[in-house]
């Protein structure tokens, strides 16, 4: 959205240097009344409008102090700066507004939310009428680290509810797979060297169109070395190709002593290296299989011919039973009259009076398998029987 806009800035590791610039007078003295909006605790003093109470110095100390509290390794930029804008079209919205604004974006952010006094420690600075600048450091007071994984979008899930309360111009939802815009510097260093566009929108535009034409990973490198652009592979530590880089021929910073590289992933997301390799090797679902594709289903063998199993089962075999046929009337016959071991013409033995002996349990291992033992026709009478 255009109004309520979360914008994250580059991270730092000078929290008084921040905020030296928010309270001073801008590049181009375009700061106006710079003061404080909001803090991690009320009541905090404005260095700005009570200078006796708090200076700078002193503001920056109690951001620092849950970072220099640390026992455990500490974050090389632990400076989190975001900055929250309103459209110039929409009403100016008061100190009041802005302080919601900024309780529920680091809410949303996950630097304090609400209900948790052990959260980071933050300020919300105004030196303009229609944005306020979120200044945070990254260490809780409980000496843990706080979790702002996908603060931004969660920052612009919660500006959705501050245009319909307060009827503000909506902006179109967040994309996070659209490509990527090029920032203002990108733009003025384009208009200062008389390009049309800039070196971001150039590369997407190659690459996009590599892409499209190539058929493998070593094709698409190459259709971008054959275009004029400047390509650097990354390899992994097994030495296989993971991700690429790329850059204009001319286009350098740092007084010219090194070029300015894009990756894939920065010019757009579709343009990462895992995701054009499944242009070349498109994924089908089972479902959209053609019917010609299918092999044809085989015919289960009749039960006279499958061979029985007389192997003992296994000890996790109990978990996936062995599919087996089903007894005929053969078989069912046989189990119920087991045959008499005595050669015919014998007579029968007298009787016995002793007592019966007392039915034996059988083993417990074969008392919890006794429905995985095969069935074959005149096997001893079984457990199941």
């Amino acid at each position: 959205m255009r109004t309520v806009m979360p914008k994250k800035a580059a991270s730092g590791e000078s929290t008084a240097g921040l905020l030296a610039y928010l309270f001073g007078p801008g590049n181009h003295d375009e700061h106006t009344d710079p003061h404080l909006v909001a803090a991690w605790t009320p009541g905090l003093p404005c260095p700005a409008r009570t200078p006796d109470r708090m200076t700078l110095s002193d503001l920056a100390l109690l951001l620092d102090a849950p970072v220099d509290a640390l026992r455990g390794p500490k974050p090389a930029e632990h400076v989190w700066h975001v900055s929250v804008r309103n459209e110039p079209d929409d009403r100016v919205l008061s100190d009041t507004e802005w302080a919601t604004v900024a309780a529920e974006m680091v809410a949303a952010a996950g630097i304090a939310p609400h209900g948790d006094a052990q959260a980071c420690r933050w300020v919300a600075v105004r030196h303009a009428d229609d944005h306020i600048h979120l200044v945070a450091t990254l260490a809780r007071q409980d000496g843990r680290h706080p979790r702002i994984r996908g603060d931004i979008p969660r920052m612009h899930t919660a500006a959705r509810a501050f245009e319909t309360a307060w009827n503000l111009t909506p902006m179109s939802p967040l994309d996070q797979t659209a490509r990527r815009a090029p920032v203002t510097g990108e733009k003025e260093k384009a208009a200062r060297r008389g390009l049309t566009e800039s070196a971001r929108e150039s590369l997407q535009r190659t690459v996009r169109e590599a892409a499209a034409r190539a058929t493998t990973t070593t094709d698409f490198l190459t259709r971008l070395r054959d275009a004029g652009l400047r390509v650097r592979e990354h390899h992994d530590e097994n030495g296989a190709l993971d991700g690429y880089a790329v850059a204009l021929p001319g286009d350098r910073a740092d007084q010219g002593s090194r070029p300015v590289w894009f990756s894939g992933r920065t010019l757009a997301y579709d343009l990462s290296l895992p995701r054009i390799r499944e242009r070349f090797h498109p994924t089908i679902a089972p479902a959209h299989t053609p019917a010609s594709a299918k092999p044809p289903p085989s015919s289960p063998k009749p039960a006279a011919q499958r061979a029985p199993v007389t192997s003992p089962p296994s000890a996790t075999s109990w978990w996936w039973p062995p599919r087996r046929p089903r007894p005929s009337y053969a078989t069912r016959f046989v189990r119920r009259r087991p045959r008499s071991s005595r050669p015919p013409g014998l007579p029968e033995p007298a009787p016995s009076t002793a007592p019966p002996a007392p039915a034996s349990k059988p083993p417990p291992a074969l008392w919890k398998t006794h429905r995985e033992q095969p069935v074959v026709a005149g096997h001893p009478r079984s457990w199941r029987s």
